[in-house]
């Protein structure tokens, strides 16, 4: 497991947890659950950082002194061209080249608009952007977004904030198996389990915010969530054994003789 990095683009990561930075009751909670979650990428949305004052946001401020690859996302933006528009903000503002592309027009759902997220992929990867685009758990727009140059695809397993785990892991698996990229789930995970089942089908990390940020204690579940991913790399690593129809014993009868 010491050599089991995670590849996106030139960097290789530590850690399989990208972790989100906002919902956080306040500034302390955020950076001991960061801390917790031993996480190398944070997310954020452009639209609440202080463009014009980096240095000074109040959500950046506090990981200053910390070494984090910074993932900004375009939430908010319901066109191409309006992704395209704030990730070359964040570009211009020295956040970072890696960019999340995330498009929605319906805000009930908040899931993502597939048409719209493959042409700024397919612009912002032109211009030079390590993009990792937010989709829908479709293995067809995947596969296009994957060929349009993504350096990662970032299924989501339910809606947005909903906690409703894995609503359909046939077509999750089907996305890790036809992938070239890394597969990280983002979005609708809500505890534990969920982000074991995850990993036990093959994706390569978990990216989540809110059931960490809105746990009655994000610290614990920060660490929770770590070990999840930690354990359900190792059981995916390790090969789970046939399902059956029915029970073998593991001792054979023929031990039961006596002789």
């Amino acid at each position: 497991m010491k050599n089991d990095n995670l590849c996106i683009g030139d960097q290789s990561l530590s850690s399989r947890f990208f972790i989100g930075t906002g919902l956080f009751p306040n500034p302390f909670v955020q950076q001991e659950a960061i801390k917790a979650s031993g996480a190398e990428v944070l997310t954020f949305a452009i639209r609440r950082i202080n463009l014009d004052a980096v240095e000074d946001d109040s959500i950046l401020q506090h990981l200053q002194h910390e070494t984090y690859r910074y993932l900004p996302n375009t939430s908010g933006a319901r066109t191409a061209e309006e992704a395209i528009r704030i990730a070359r903000l964040a570009r211009a503002s020295g956040l970072s080249d890696w960019i999340k592309v995330e498009i929605s027009v319906n805000a009930r759902t908040l899931l993502p608009d597939p048409i719209e997220t493959l042409k700024a992929t397919e612009a912002l990867v032109k211009e030079g952007f390590t993009v990792l685009p937010y989709i829908s758990d479709d293995p067809v727009i995947c596969r296009h977004l994957e060929e349009a140059g993504a350096a990662a695809i970032m299924p989501g397993a339910a809606p947005i904030g909903t906690g409703l785990g894995i609503l359909n892991p046939y077509n999750l698996g089907l996305i890790v198996e036809e992938a070239g990229v890394p597969v990280i789930v983002d979005a609708g995970l809500g505890t534990a389990s969920d982000v074991t089942k995850a990993m036990e089908l093959g994706v390569d990390g978990v990216l989540m915010n809110t059931p960490v940020a809105k746990a009655t204690d994000p610290v614990m579940m920060a660490a929770a969530m770590r070990h999840a991913i930690e354990a359900g790399r190792l059981a995916y690593l390790s090969g789970r054994i046939a399902r059956k129809k029915y029970a073998s014993a593991s001792s054979g009868l023929e031990e039961f003789i006596l002789k």
